[in-house]
């Protein structure tokens, strides 16, 4: 790494995944970093309201449900007895050890921590608004905007009520409502739905488009959702939700189908689950040549350099897919050009994880995108009926699947739903990024049994090959 990075100053706005790893890398590099942000310790939406808080709810979801399964494998545990502020601190506790981690992490390379919001006052000065009603300036050679997202919300119809949530306030899990309305049949929406339909909710999810999780091949979308609806009270989709009235104690929703037919029914809560929104408004930006696209999200190019040559941007902020894996590594790239390499942000693929059970992760191109560009691909599918390690976990009904270029025979994406997916899934992203061959991945030893087999077997379907499926390669 070039010596040109040493003594930079460098500000970081935002301290979730893409900020703070932005800011430790800068930091060993030998820049002078300011990390502003409001909480206490490093973590953002992420690790405070997002990704590790639902994880552990999912976590102790998944085990309530393994104990209603458990007596078809000749084991009884009995109903379980949930302790609702109990299981609340345990996922407090989750938050506060790897928040006070990365706090350690950032004292440890002295990295300068102000808490408290900033604005742009021209492309080398940030007013900051801390929590202890001050106000400073603070000038920098370089900054990277990383303030990330919100939920969206939609004044007209939604109306404000303690007893309509949005990820957020479900999240801090204040009670368990009998019956839940999820308004969003996404990512979110079905993790939390998940969240509240084992704690004891009848949770129902309403989808205005035709399918849950827009953007995942729908092979791998009707495993979850055949597990979901004995477990969800409804699934509707094809539905608009187009008004929303909450009462004492209870809301109601009328919604539409596709023929112009109403109903209204209540619920003791409902979850916004529809989208989220950039933070890019009121911190400044007109000061400055940085451009917002019509959605409000920052432009860049794929050194993450703002229109302001002095300024970058990263992670949600810039838009989708809001990832938090995907800021974090457009964060090291920001920094990496900063320091003067030849870097750039051209990943072959971003996967994508839904932490339901059972679990849908892709990666690379989706069979739906391949037919829409025209690609000439095969598609392997292979059933975990079908694998050792599924049928002994009593979780037969898992999927893998490779798309592949028949030509080149390189494989292009994968997708996998079923217990781990998200673990699986790291394969196939390796191998997008190593241009592989089904042939390598044929060829690659894979520990017998696994349910990583199942990707090994995938790739020797396409040579016709497969052990445990026959699925003979039609001759010419």
């Amino acid at each position: 790494m070039s010596d040109i990075a040493k003594g930079l100053n460098l500000v970081i706005i935002g301290g979730g995944p893409g900020g703070y790893t932005a800011a430790f890398l800068a930091a060993d590099l030998g820049m002078n970093v300011t990390l502003i942000d409001p909480e206490e310790n490093p973590g953002g939406v992420c690790l405070y309201r997002g990704c590790i808080p639902s994880k552990a709810l999912l976590h102790v979801a998944r085990l309530i449900e393994e104990n209603k399964e458990a007596s078809r494998w000749g084991v009884s545990f009995g109903p379980a007895k949930i302790d609702i502020d109990k299981l609340r601190d345990y996922k407090n506790g989750v938050i506060t050890r790897l928040t006070q981690g990365n706090g350690q992490l950032l004292k440890q390379r002295k990295i300068t921590h102000v808490r408290g919001h900033a604005t742009f006052l021209n492309p080398s000065t940030l007013e900051v608004s801390t929590l202890d009603n001050k106000v400073e300036q603070v000038s920098f050679q370089y900054a990277i905007i990383a303030t990330g997202s919100r939920p969206v919300t939609i004044p007209a119809l939604i109306p404000d009520s303690p007893l309509i949530m949005n990820s957020t306030g479900a999240l801090e899990l204040n009670d368990v409502p009998e019956k839940l309305l999820v308004m969003g049949g996404g990512v979110i929406g079905l993790e939390m739905g998940s969240v509240y339909s084992a704690l004891g909710s009848k949770v129902s999810v309403v989808e205005m488009l035709p399918g849950l999780i827009p953007g995942a091949d729908k092979d791998l979308i009707r495993v979850l959702q055949k597990s979901l609806t004995p477990k969800f009270d409804r699934i509707m989709v094809n539905t608009r939700v187009v008004a929303i009235k909450a009462q004492k104690g209870s809301v109601d929703v009328t919604m539409e189908k596709p023929d112009g037919e109403k109903f209204t029914e209540t619920y003791n809560k409902v979850l916004v689950t529809i989208g989220r929104r950039p933070n890019s408004a009121s911190i400044g930006l007109d000061k400055t040549a940085v451009n917002l696209d019509e959605r409000g999200f920052i432009e860049t190019d794929i050194q993450k350099r703002t229109a302001e040559p002095n300024i970058f941007a990263i992670g949600d902020v810039v838009g989708n897919p809001m990832l938090a894996h995907k800021a974090s590594h457009e964060g090291i790239v920001a920094v990496e050009a900063i320091a003067g390499e030849k870097s750039a942000f051209e990943p072959n693929a971003i996967p994508a994880v839904v932490y339901t059970d059972p679990e849908v992760a892709w990666c690379g191109v989706t069979e739906t995108e391949a037919k829409e560009k025209g690609l000439d691909v095969a598609v392997m599918r292979f059933p975990w009926a079908a694998s050792g390690r599924a049928i002994s976990m009593d979780r037969t009904d898992g999927m893998t699947k490779l798309i592949i270029e028949k030509e080149t025979e390189r494989v292009l994406g994968m997708g996998v739903v079923g217990p781990g997916a998200g673990e699986l899934i790291s394969e196939g992203v390796v191998a997008l990024e190593m241009a592989a061959l089904a042939g390598d991945i044929k060829m690659s030893i894979h520990p017998h049994p696994t349910l990583s087999e199942t990707v090994m077997e995938s790739a020797e379907m396409f040579y016709g090959t497969s052990t445990h499926v026959y699925r003979p390669k039609k001759r010419k």
